[in-house]
């Protein structure tokens, strides 16, 4: 049995925390589970979470229905989420205007990891979760991820557990590590954000049966494996408080934090991107058609919304209906790297997307569904993503397929690449690199993830994802991860991009 802090959580400084945190990411081991006993406690959440997800029909979805003003695919009470249309006009981009369907769903959800001491090591609280659109079933997720109709239990099911840690923390004794409002992918959501947060708690926090603890260097080896962290575990980890550099340890970029900051600021004043909400039968005609058992583009593109049925008995309710986005093809979420004058640094696009609420946030340098350029012009293929496709292996860093969030998304997934690009890709804009393109080190990326709206939900993986990854000194290397040792060997337990299912 771990031996726990007989106290609450500690008051530090920025830097005591960030050694702990290190310290978190370069143990040896689990302090309260073996990387062999994680897997074996998976496989067997696993065998015990029954989901099963059935397409339905629009006519068949209990609880839906759209309304007969605007054609709105609503749910019944109201709450939850609705998908409506957009009309976005735009001077960013191949396509100036276009019309579709988005997710309206302005209530703030809440994803908290908790965090805790077990024999003087920081762990984190980890919920082995099924998500209808997930891949496999079972991912591992934040100790809380739930929206604001869940755990109001608008559904009239249980209670969501653990969520008293993340409501008035301070007031419970609990020490708040990271607060931020993040928004999530702009392309499918109307100006959706949730409540990213991490909070460290005493020993009175115990792990229940769906649960772990497990410790940064843990986590960041699963990170290497295919649909296993979800998306909001990811998001969550990418604010932690930045142990790599220290706090107030300044590492020079190119670029002063106050360029930075002013040239997003530019970015989001310059960028002429209009997005409307429409009646979603407005739509119709306009690229789109509604089937029964589809909302999908008239090209096979892009995205579709189908109806499903959902059975659970790991869920706050055990059956319930609703729509899901279904992307079409598996998108490429990329980010060149290298080192400037000696400092790491990341190629971080402004990105406009409709759903944004700040018009631009920084996206990867790459970030597409290369399917969906098929019927442009060559020259309307993404700026970079030639040279990603065609990256050397001894460039490439990271490679893992990543799924997108499961309570929204059927089988979203994208392939997440770190590529350490060579002195082909200028270290400033000039002719071949536009003003949409700058150089961001980690630490200023670290920063910036303090506060909202700056860094996009793909980026934001990307950032969890490098701190796990070699050169990023004084920080773990791969091999103090282990990334290929973890839960055995390869061949018991697959290692790097193996999918352990």
């Amino acid at each position: 049995m771990p031996q726990l802090n007989a106290t609450g959580p500690r008051s530090d400084t920025d830097a005591v925390l960030a050694a702990r945190l290190a310290a978190s990411a370069t143990a040896t081991g689990g302090e309260a589970m073996s990387d062999v006993q994680f897997f074996d406690w998976l496989d067997e959440r696993r065998r015990k979470h029954s989901q099963e997800v059935r397409r339905t029909t629009f006519a068949d979805l209990s609880g839906w229905h759209f309304t007969p003003d605007t054609g709105d695919l609503e749910h019944h009470s109201g709450r939850f989420f609705a998908v409506r249309g957009l009309r976005v006009r735009t001077d960013f981009g191949p396509v100036p205007q276009w019309h579709q369907p988005i997710i309206r769903q302005p209530e703030i959800g809440i994803l908290g990891v908790v965090v805790r001491e077990i024999n003087g090591v920081l762990h984190c609280l980890m919920q082995a979760k099924t998500e209808p659109g997930n891949v496999n079933g079972v991912q591992l997720s934040p100790t809380v991820q739930a929206t604001k109709s869940n755990y109001t239990r608008v559904h009239g099911g249980s209670p969501v557990p653990y969520l008293d840690c993340f409501r008035e923390p301070q007031a419970r004794g609990h020490r708040v590590l990271a607060d931020v409002l993040q928004s999530e992918q702009g392309s499918w959501f109307f100006c959706k954000r949730n409540r990213n947060m991490i909070v460290e708690v005493g020993p009175e926090v115990e792990a229940g049966e769906d649960f772990c603890w497990l410790t940064l260097r843990q986590i960041n080896a699963l990170l290497h494996y295919e649909n296993l962290v979800n998306m909001d575990a990811r998001t969550v980890l990418s604010c932690l408080p930045d142990w790599q550099h220290g706090a107030g340890r300044q590492t020079p970029g190119i670029h002063s934090d106050t360029a930075v900051r002013s040239w997003i600021t530019t970015q989001q004043s310059e960028r002429e991107a209009g997005a409307e909400l429409l009646p979603l039968r407005e739509v119709w005609g306009r690229g789109w058609y509604r089937a029964e058992d589809r909302i999908s583009h008239e090209r096979g593109l892009f995205f579709s919304i189908v109806p499903v049925d959902v059975v659970s008995n790991r869920r706050e309710v055990a059956s319930w209906s609703q729509p899901l986005l279904e992307p079409h093809g598996t998108g490429v979420a990329a980010l060149l790297v290298r080192r400037i004058d000696g400092v790491l640094h990341c190629l971080m696009h402004a990105r406009a997307e409709p759903g944004y609420l700040d018009v631009i946030e920084l996206g990867p340098t790459v970030q597409c569904t290369p399917e969906n350029y098929a019927h442009l012009p060559p020259a309307a293929r993404p700026l970079f993503l030639d040279l990603i496709q065609g990256a050397r292996p001894e460039q490439v860093w990271f490679d893992t397929v990543l799924s997108e969030e499961g309570g929204r998304f059927l089988n979203a997934q994208n392939r997440y690449l770190i590529i350490e690009a060579d002195d082909s890709v200028p270290a400033d804009a000039c002719a071949d690199v536009p003003d949409v393109y700058q150089w961001v080190t980690l630490r200023q990326l670290g920063e910036l993830l303090k506060y909202s709206h700056y860094v996009n939900m793909q980026a934001r993986t990307l950032v969890a994802a490098l701190r796990t990854v070699a050169g990023i000194a004084p920080g773990p290397t791969v091999a103090d991860i282990g990334v290929p040792e973890i839960g055995g060997t390869a061949q018991g337990r697959g290692a790097g991009r193996a999918d352990h299912r």
